[in-house]
């Protein structure tokens, strides 16, 4: 085997790609994220606790994710946790009693609000959690991370 055959094959290995939509927030308190795996690399920002990401790539101990503004960064996988939160993404979340837009709207939340996520139900809703511990429903379209 040539060793650019060699290379390649490893490569292969190395970075495979993490499973579709494999959503994930940050455990500790924060996590800096970084323009590549290391943390020699540049310090792009930094996220708090609880905030969602996408995972978009997986390589030894970092992962490559994507943010609720699209943008792509790397972070140490021992960071993240597998709870995953949704953030709001509509200038004002309504949060509803049941699962339909004629449901009472029992609570309102402003944008970049953190709910934790609880299932997904059909009709393009999703149960969350609040802050203040208290549950109901969200059309996914004012959420991320979903």
């Amino acid at each position: 085997m040539t060793a650019l055959r060699l290379l390649l094959a490893l490569s292969a290995l190395i970075a495979l790609p993490a499973q579709a939509l494999d959503y994930r927030s940050v455990a500790a308190p924060a996590a800096i994220l970084y323009d590549a795996p290391s943390t020699l690399a540049k310090r792009l920002f930094v996220i708090g606790r609880g905030y969602p990401v996408e995972v978009v790539v997986s390589v030894d101990n970092w992962l490559k994710v994507r943010d609720s503004s699209g943008a792509l960064a790397w972070v140490e996988a021992a960071r993240l946790a597998d709870k995953r939160m949704l953030v709001v993404t509509a200038a004002q979340g309504e949060i509803r009693a049941a699962a339909q837009g004629s449901a009472a709207i029992s609570a309102r939340v402003e944008k970049g609000v953190l709910l934790e996520w609880q299932e997904t139900l059909p009709g393009g809703w999703a149960r969350v959690r609040l802050p203040d511990n208290s549950s109901g429903y969200i059309r996914l379209s004012q959420v991320w991370g979903a």
